[in-house]
Formats: C-alpha cells, structure tokens, sequence
C-alpha cells in the first residue's frame, strides 16, 4: 500500500530532477509478469526509483543486504517493495538469506509480477557494462526448473552524468531472454555461463560505453538540442525558478557533496532529501505567502513552484 502511495509523488519527483528520460520501448512498461529485469546499475538506489516508476505494475527491487540492518530501516525497504541481497564482503553468514530471497522471487514471479535485478552486482559511476555476478542467471535458473514461463528483459540505464542536477537519461530494452534461449545439457555450471553470456551480448548493445574525460562523446550522445521558442516562453519561469527554489537546493546540495561524493551514491542521495524537504518548503512558501496576502494567492504556491523549478530544469546547461 505504501509503495503505491509514493509512487505518484515520485513519479512526479523524477520529472522535476531529470530533464528528458527517453525510452526506446515504452510498450515494456504496460508488460505482465512473470518477469525479471535484468539492468547494468551505475547509479545506486536512483536506478531502482526511475525503473519503477516507469513501470505500470509494482516492480519488486533487489537492494544491497546491508542496508536492511537496522530493523526500522528494513521495515521500510520492505514496504517500498525492496529485497536483500547479500554479498560475501558483507558477511558469509548473510548469504543464507539469499536463498530466501530468492523464495520470494518466485513467489512474485508465480503471481505474474515483476523484479528487478542488478546483473553487475555493485554500482560504480562510469559509463560501461561491468562483469556480470551470477545471481541473474541462477534466479532464472531455479525459476524455470519450478516450471515459471519467466522472461528476462535486458535493460540498459544511462545518465548523461552522475552529479548534476537536471540530467538526460536513456532506458533501453533488449530482447526478451526465455527458457528456450539456454541450452542447460551442459551441466549446471556451463549453463550458467551460457546465460551470462547471452545477457552480457544483450547489455552490452543497451549501455553506453565512454571514458569519463570523453566529454564530447557524451555530449553528442546524451545532449539535447533546446528550441528557440521553448527557451523564449521559458526564461521568466526558469528564473523564477531559480531563484525560489535556490534556498532549499543549495544547502543540501553542498551537504550531499560532502557526504556522499566519495561512495558513487551522491545522485541518490540528493533525490531523497529533496522528495522528503520539497512538500515542507512548498508549504512553509504557501504559509509566508498567506502571512503577507492574506487571501487566496497561497493556493498556487503548490502549482507554480513546481513549474518554475521545470521550467529551470528544461533551460539550464547541459554540459
């Protein structure tokens, strides 16, 4: 209940922070389960939140285990459809729960719905595919042995960068990976690897692969071109926007970057402040003006703030 509750704000949300998120088969989120998502992960918990709001359908999400540690926080996790998975480096006695985990998977997936997975494993900032684990094709594995139609469904996610706000981003689909694609005669081992790689084929036409210096590669990839209209009828707001939206930004964007620079998670973590802060400034800002007015006017507070501050996102640079 609570998971569909945030994502309408959240869909919202992402409108605000991104200024295009262009997709190349739109169909894929109307799309039924069984089915696993299978994605490269550049970009920490920001990856999962834009995946499952495009999704029409809850999209169940599986998330590093050590973040489930505190019980308050794995309640939370829990009610925001997220599941661990756990790591060696975070404890061989955890990877018990894998398998738990993974109980659940089919249990989801029994019931037509959809999971996420991250088939590199870790998030780093960069613009390649990585080597895959083996927790994708073992998940698809033990599902298709219970006898589950599950399809996999490459998924590449690319941001034009890691740090700024107001970013482009591109969502490929691949080709659906089934059952029959696998020849599993050549023992479990060797099925495994031929699993990997058909996926590491599939992603590796879904991600963008640049050096981080190669900025004119990423710009000619990623930029989008502003039209003269748009920008015209757009300058007032996006000033506006600016302006209003600069007391709230800035602080926590300086606190994010001294945080959380450093562990690839910076992106995420500035998306979250931001969703929780955003409704309490819209509504200190609607309180200030019904202070100094004193009649209807706060009520458009809750309207054009957040244009102006899309308005700002749609003109601002892009490199």
């Amino acid at each position: 209940m609570f998971y569909r509750l945030i994502k309408i704000p959240a869909r919202f949300a992402i409108r605000l922070y991104c200024r295009n998120i262009a997709v190349n088969n739109k169909d894929i989120f109307l799309a039924k389960g069984p089915l696993l998502i299978a994605s490269n992960h550049p970009n920490s918990f920001l990856d999962a939140i834009i995946l499952a709001t495009l999704f029409e359908r809850p999209v169940y999400s599986l998330t590093r285990g050590d973040t489930f540690k505190k019980k308050s926080y794995a309640l939370l996790l829990q009610s925001l459809n997220m599941l661990p998975v756990y790591r060696m480096s975070e404890g061989a006695e955890n990877l018990e729960q894998n398998y738990e985990t993974f109980d659940k998977c089919r249990e989801i997936f029994k019931q037509n719905g959809i999971v996420l997975i991250f088939s590199e494993g870790r998030c780093i900032n960069e613009w390649k595919l990585r080597p895959l684990k083996k927790g994708t094709a073992r998940l698809a594995m033990s599902s298709w042995q219970e006898g589950i139609n599950l399809r996999i469904i490459p998924t590449g996610i690319n941001y034009q960068s890691f740090t700024s706000f107001g970013k482009n981003i591109q969502v490929n689909f691949g080709n659906t990976i089934s059952a029959k694609a696998i020849c599993n005669t050549n023992g479990y081992g060797n099925t495994i690897n031929d699993f990997n790689e058909i996926l590491k084929l599939e992603l590796k036409k879904l991600v963008v692969e640049a050096e981080p210096a190669d900025k004119q590669t990423i710009q000619k990839i990623f930029e989008i071109k502003v039209h003269a209209v748009k920008k015209t009828l757009l300058f007032l707001p996006a000033l506006a926007g600016y302006l209003l939206h600069a007391p709230l930004y800035i602080p926590i964007q300086k606190f994010c970057w001294r945080k959380a620079r450093q562990v690839d998670h910076y992106d995420s973590v500035l998306v979250g402040i931001l969703f929780i802060s955003y409704p309490f400034y819209l509504l200190l800002t609607a309180l200030l003006i019904y202070s100094l007015t004193g009649g209807f006017w706060w009520i458009l507070t809750f309207f054009l703030l957040p244009f102006f501050a899309w308005s700002f996102v749609q003109l601002k640079g892009q490199f």
